[in-house]
């Protein structure tokens, strides 16, 4: 992020411009909207620049900026349109203090003005750092159709009324009352005027004041196997309403990122043969922050059912009586197959597939190898890359071909994804040579179509 989006009070502050052209204007019509004073130099401005000015709405000086018209002005913006006198009046500003914005030049601008998305006053800033204004005009139009123009109106008549709500217990209390103001007893009461909505938040304050308060609440949510897209609707709302996060080691930054800021983040990773964090810490976490009321996610990578522990996590709340529910996630094994654009199951070729672990609590685990052995059998092997050589050796003995394809998918779904396609022949070899640091997925008789292995290449090249 090479610009940081802030927020900038412009209520009596000064905001001079050097422009009298469209350029100008485009600012002009953006900046009017504000509470500053707004001085404007142009020799010929436009039309519309002189009727605002009439209007006074802002100060016109029909003449060429000039040394100490800037002083005492917080922002600055060179719109003549003019290489050299864009770089004329830049230098004038910056050495009286402002800070400068050059139209359509972002590399000597010190801030740039975002497109903006005004339900005054919520406002939604969007901007590109200059890569894409067709993107950012696009994501505008997108909202303008989304959020209605009553907007504007919910949260000036909110906003008046925060200092009664603060009578609500701060956090999870407050949180809920505006919810149910924003998306229910206020869209609801517009219609009908400011008065209606002022009677909606009285009502809805004494009904969320006599309301006792919310018990403690854990959900275990599968995180994906990494790209935030691949995040359910529920994990998501989940992840907004939590109190407190307890997260797994390998949940990207990506979807760590969705939480509110406000909540607790409490990294618990495990690292298989690694440093890890101990179930019974975990397991007391949860019921800490439970049992003091928080709403609690429980986030876990991939799909929380498959290999997470979950039957442990679930008995220890449980004896404490703590209440909880379930979110599903797409587990590695689903977003890998579908990189290497194949099914887990094929007509006439194997009606089941086997999930398994390469290591368990005792080490690496067994499993019933001769089954798997037999042709067109597929299995989808988690945490297998350290029991590679175990795994091939105990195919093999049962009789397994050498010639049986193997697919590994490190970090399935992210951006850093790899594949390593070889066969159970060269399974340990091929691994070392490869030297895979993040999370694998081992496919057990499975190869990556021709078709999925070019497009993993092609995004790979792109990212690159």
């Amino acid at each position: 992020m090479d610009h940081f989006p802030i927020y900038l009070s412009t209520k009596g502050q000064r905001i001079v411009l050097s422009g009298g052209g469209e350029a100008a204007m485009a600012k002009l019509r953006l900046l009017l909207k504000t509470q500053a004073r707004i001085d404007v130099f142009s020799p010929a401005p436009a039309p519309e620049i002189t009727a605002w000015a009439e209007q006074h709405r802002l100060t016109l000086h029909t003449r060429a900026l000039r040394r100490g018209d800037v002083l005492g002005a917080a922002l600055f913006y060179a719109a003549d349109e003019n290489a050299a006198e864009d770089a004329r009046t830049a230098a004038i500003a910056r050495a009286e203090g402002a800070l400068v914005n050059i139209v359509d030049n972002l590399h000597d601008s010190a801030f740039i003005t975002p497109a903006i998305v005004d339900r005054d006053p919520v406002t939604i800033a969007i901007g590109t750092e200059g890569a894409a204004p067709v993107l950012a005009r696009a994501i505008k139009a997108d909202l303008e159709e989304r959020l209605p123009t009553t907007l504007g109106t919910l949260a000036r008549i909110g906003k008046g009324f925060r200092k009664m709500a603060d009578a609500l217990p701060f956090g999870r209390p407050r949180r809920d009352f505006w919810r149910d103001y924003y998306f229910g007893a206020g869209p609801r009461a517009v219609a009908d005027g400011k008065a209606a909505v002022e009677n909606a938040l009285n009502t809805l304050l004494s009904d969320h004041q006599s309301r006792a308060a919310r018990a403690g609440h854990i959900v275990f949510v599968g995180g994906g196997p990494g790209d935030p897209e691949l995040l359910t609707l529920k994990a998501r709302r989940a992840l907004d309403e939590a109190d407190v996060v307890i997260y797994d080691r390998l949940i990207s930054p990506e979807i760590l990122e969705l939480a509110r800021r406000e909540a607790l983040m409490i990294d618990v990773g495990k690292e298989g043969f690694g440093p890890s964090t101990a179930q019974e810490t975990i397991n007391d976490l949860l019921v800490e922050h439970a049992q003091a009321g928080a709403q609690v996610v429980r986030l876990k990578s991939g799909d929380a059912t498959v290999f997470g522990r979950l039957d442990e996590e679930i008995d220890a709340v449980d004896a404490h009586g703590i209440g909880w529910h379930i979110v599903p996630g797409i587990t590695s094994a689903s977003a890998a197959v579908a990189t290497i654009g194949q099914s887990l199951t094929k007509r006439g070729r194997n009606a089941s597939v086997r999930f398994l672990t390469g290591h368990d609590m005792k080490g690496f685990a067994d499993h019933d190898w001769a089954a798997l052995a037999r042709p067109g059998e597929v299995a989808a092997i988690y945490m297998g890359k350290k029991s590679a050589r175990f795994i091939q050796g105990r195919l093999l003995m049962h009789g397994a071909d050498r010639a049986t394809p193997v697919t590994l998918v490190e970090n399935a779904s992210r951006a850093d994804q790899r594949i390593v396609e070889t066969t159970l022949d060269r399974l340990p070899t091929d691994l070392t040579a490869a030297n895979l640091t993040g999370p694998a997925l081992t496919f057990y008789g499975l190869a990556p179509r021709a078709a999925a292995r070019a497009t993993t290449e092609l995004f790979q090249e792109e990212m690159a």
